[in-house]
């Protein structure tokens, strides 16, 4: 028999003994079973800390050791999540002229490659994104207000912030970020539910329907007659 604190020589009766997990380990398991509850109900209102402890196996008191209240673990489980996801967007838009100056085939490359990463991001978070946005009214105003529409106004601030180092005016870039990013939903919902998405296609005439406008101008067709 093995001494206590040992492993167990292999085929010996003595059952392997269970280690235990760690603080850190824990809490992220429970973060991850609250987000499948979460999910699965769709509604923050509507999901208890029991219905979350069974998706962790684990006893509600538990929970309540790691976490104070069901908003805390919302928060850490759906609402950060989210943060992080839509800051490394905004990040990433800031260095577009890092490795070289811009030019018209450059921005159109760099417009696919937003798109791309906004798109893949988007597509990622929705229901993360749906339970927040489409959920409990307070939570839904705090979130879009204090971060979906700030990531909006730094990206549109990071664009203006490239166009003037090539003397560029931009009147509109909050409205331009506004604009894409809602394209990039709407496109991360076709890709998730439509059912013939070619999402090769729809990134490149995203991105040049950006830079260039959806619409042919009306001189340009009174040209072609």
């Amino acid at each position: 028999m093995a001494r206590p604190g040992t492993i167990p020589p292999s085929g010996s009766d003595t059952p392997p003994v269970r280690r235990r997990m760690t603080a850190e380990a824990r809490k992220s398991s429970i973060l991850a079973a609250a987000r499948r509850a979460f999910t699965e109900t769709g509604d923050m209102n509507g999901t208890t800390v029991k219905m979350i402890a069974e998706h962790s196996g684990i006893s509600e008191g538990i929970i309540y050791r790691h976490f104070e209240s069901k908003d805390q673990l919302f928060f850490e489980a759906v609402v950060e999540p989210l943060e992080s996801a839509i800051d490394e967007l905004v990040a990433a838009t800031a260095l577009v002229d890092k490795d070289g100056p811009l030019n018209a085939a450059r921005q159109l490359e760099t417009m696919k490659g937003l798109y791309k990463q906004l798109i893949s991001t988007l597509e990622e978070v929705l229901p993360l994104l749906g339970l927040v946005l489409f959920g409990d009214p307070q939570v839904a105003k705090r979130f879009y207000r204090d971060t979906f529409a700030t990531a909006m106004d730094r990206l549109a601030e990071a664009w203006r912030e490239v166009e003037d180092r090539y003397g560029f005016p931009f009147e509109s870039p909050d409205i331009s970020a506004r604009a894409v990013m809602g394209i990039a939903l709407m496109q991360a919902l076709e890709n998730k539910h439509g059912k013939k998405a070619n999402r090769g296609r729809s990134v490149a005439l995203l991105s040049e329907g950006t830079i260039k406008g959806f619409f042919p101008t009306l001189e340009a067709i009174a040209e072609l007659k």
